[in-house]
């Protein structure tokens, strides 16, 4: 049977371990807590303002870009903050105040569609100083588990209303009416849309045979060959007019004729310009007022001229509208021509000389 003395030493050692185990498990947990603003920990105190609190509550955890950094201490309502009265207050540990900004934002997001609601600060865009103790975050508004639903549910509004006009429509299409529902219906259209298939299987397997012109044109190697031929000789064409051949290609290439159209441009250019200044004939005859009247009258009188000898009068006008006169020139004109033909073959019968003394 052990001894009262070590009955008690027993005792010591066992409140002993229980001691040392309690104060191990305070330890962890200070330091579990340190991040979130444990009693030893490095505290800071942050405050946003929102318009909803979203299902927010005390000692919620609070996110830098994902990590865990502290808890919500605080949610209440501040009237006077409307239309954001929702103030929250967040306890932060001073180690990740390197990565906050007086510009950082936070917002309340959900964890999943059912999880709890948590504040989430990002920095992603922030480049100012670093807050101090109970600074305020701007707050960055983000949709709700409430907006998720309410979207859903006029998501889902609508597509009850589409489903209700779709069986309508499928409706109407089974009993026949309308354009389509006729199209689905008539056994008559769906015999000519039969009969339009089978033409147009028979007028592709004649295609394919080479039967037709367009058979023909699809399966003659004919047209190819003098499609070939036309392009190689195009080909040619292209060649020898880039080389400066013949004709087309000396007017391409050829400098010296590219020289001479400028020098003629120009000098037209130069005609032109004279012609309009009232030099030269032309010059004149487009400028001189004078020499326009004396021409006009020229014209004048020679048409009046041309008039008479059309209407007869005068001598040219007898000419050439009389017959008798024609006639009698005509005849004039032949018998000098005997005249002069008897002349030269007998010159002794037209030139007597006769020599007379006194």
């Amino acid at each position: 049977m052990p001894s009262r003395k070590e009955i008690q030493w027993s005792q010591l050692r066992v409140g002993a371990l229980v001691l040392a185990a309690m104060a191990v498990l305070i330890g962890l947990i200070f330091l579990m807590s340190g991040s979130s603003g444990g009693p030893f920990a490095h505290k800071l105190v942050l405050r946003a303002y929102f318009e909803n609190a979203a299902g927010l509550k005390e000692g919620a955890p609070v996110t830098l870009e994902g990590v865990t950094v502290g808890n919500v201490i605080h949610v209440r309502v501040v009237p006077e903050r409307n239309p954001t009265p929702v103030e929250v207050t967040m306890r932060l540990g001073r180690e990740y105040l390197p990565k906050l900004h007086v510009d950082s934002t936070a917002s309340v997001a959900q964890a999943g569609v059912l999880g709890d609601s948590f504040v989430d600060i990002t920095s992603a865009h922030a480049s100012g100083p670093q807050p101090g103790d109970n600074a305020e975050l701007r707050a960055n508004g983000s949709p709700t588990i409430q907006d998720v639903v309410r979207n859903s549910n006029e998501s889902i509004v609508l597509t009850h209303g589409m489903l209700a006009k779709i069986d309508t429509l499928l409706d109407s299409l089974n009993a026949g009416r309308g354009t389509a529902g006729t199209l689905i219906n008539d056994p008559e259209l769906a015999h000519k849309i039969g009969s339009i298939a089978t033409n147009l299987d028979t007028i592709t397997k004649a295609i394919a045979s080479g039967k037709g012109s367009l058979g023909k044109l699809v399966n003659d190697d004919t047209l190819y060959t003098r499609a070939n031929s036309a392009i190689d000789r195009l080909d040619r064409i292209t060649t020898d007019l880039d080389e400066g051949k013949g004709s087309a290609g000396k007017l391409l290439k050829d400098v010296s004729f590219y020289n001479n159209l400028n020098a003629a441009v120009a000098n037209t250019n130069q005609l032109v310009s004279e012609i309009n200044q009232g030099k030269g004939a032309l010059g004149k005859l487009a400028k001189d007022p004078a020499f326009a009247a004396r021409l006009d009258d020229t014209v004048t009188r020679l048409d009046s001229i041309l008039k008479n000898v059309d209407e007869g009068k005068g001598s040219l006008g007898q000419l050439v509208q009389n017959p008798a006169l024609y006639n009698h020139a005509d005849q004039t004109l032949d018998q000098t021509q005997q005249l002069i033909k008897g002349m030269r073959e007998d010159p002794k019968k037209y030139l007597v000389i006769r020599l007379k003394l006194f």
